[in-house]
């Protein structure tokens, strides 16, 4: 079963793929090295409010998006 990590991980690699970005490219708009990002998609490691806010506006969807509450 899925924790709320790999779901949110999940989430978050559809999106970026969709906008056909790397995870460098997103770790740079949030301020943060590729490594970091890549354990957030990887389900290893939660991203700050601050930064799943920022994460929201990039792909524009919205937290209960991300956190799995909704399907759109």
């Amino acid at each position: 079963m899925e924790n709320l990590k790999e779901k949110v991980g999940k989430k978050l690699r559809e999106c970026r793929e969709q906008l056909n970005m790397t995870q460098r490219d997103v770790a740079a708009k949030l301020g943060i090295a590729q490594p970091v990002y890549q354990r957030f998609e990887k389900g290893t490691f939660e991203c700050s409010y601050t930064q799943l806010v920022a994460l929201c506006k990039l792909y524009d969807v919205s937290a209960d998006y991300l956190l799995g509450l909704r399907e759109y």
